[in-house]
């Protein structure tokens, strides 16, 4: 099903804040990533301009920069402002206030936007939701999924987790999932099933603890990895 932009609330986090996220070490940075559900990330536009290998998929991609930045700047001040008042839900430590925080995030989603019309031509951005994915089998190294799965519980069924999980596991060696939070601060229902459905599969499910925790409490990742035998 398409989705409409004026549902859409961009919200782009830098490549710095993937690498606190996921824990990416320089050896995670130069192996094959897909990251699932980018958005307006400057993740991909970053890594790129250093000769990194990314691929971004997203349904936000369906529509032009122009549109893009037209809802960022539409929905903008309200997003900040929406932190202003539930601020005690936020770890002020990278950021001083809502106010640093959304111009760290209106400067990722000016990059992104700069990067965007030609990342599309050369296959970096692709359209589309999971739970399915239009990649061969291992084409990744590396899958990420940031701000997706699990924050949106409410809004994401259990057996579009698994799904999800299952499908990001077919086309990455291995996978990893930020924050384990939903938006209400509680960790989310499906990290249980997750973790069972994986390890019944054959693979191995660690949640890490990260050096990245914005939403208060949330400095856990999932990483997924495949028991060779």
């Amino acid at each position: 099903m398409a989705i409409v932009l004026k549902q859409v609330v961009p919200w782009g986090r830098s490549a710095d804040e993937y690498c606190h996220m996921f824990a990416l070490s320089e050896a995670d940075l130069s192996r094959r990533i897909l990251g699932a559900g980018d958005g307006p990330a400057s993740f991909n536009a970053e890594l790129t301009a250093k000769s990194f290998n990314v691929v971004s998929f997203d349904p936000i991609y369906d529509f032009t920069a122009q549109e893009i930045a037209q809802r960022v700047e539409e929905t903008y001040e309200d997003m900040v402002r929406q932190m202003w008042e539930d601020r005690d839900g936020f770890v002020w430590k990278r950021f001083a206030n809502p106010d640093d925080s959304g111009k760290a995030r209106l400067k990722a989603m000016e990059i992104f936007l700069a990067d965007f019309e030609c990342g599309k031509q050369q296959g970096r951005y692709i359209t589309g939701s999971l739970p399915t994915l239009p990649f061969d089998d291992g084409q990744f190294d590396l899958a990420l999924c940031s701000h997706l799965l699990f924050l949106y519980s409410q809004h994401l069924s259990t057996d579009f987790h698994l799904q999800s999980v299952q499908e990001l596991c077919r086309v990455g060696k291995e996978v990893r999932i930020f924050p384990l939070l939903d938006l209400t601060r509680n960790k989310s229902e499906h990290v249980e099933p997750v973790c069972a459905h994986m390890t019944e599969l054959g693979y191995k499910v660690d949640i890490q603890i990260v050096d990245y925790e914005f939403q208060r409490g949330g400095n856990q990742m999932m990483k997924i990895t495949k028991i060779e035998v």
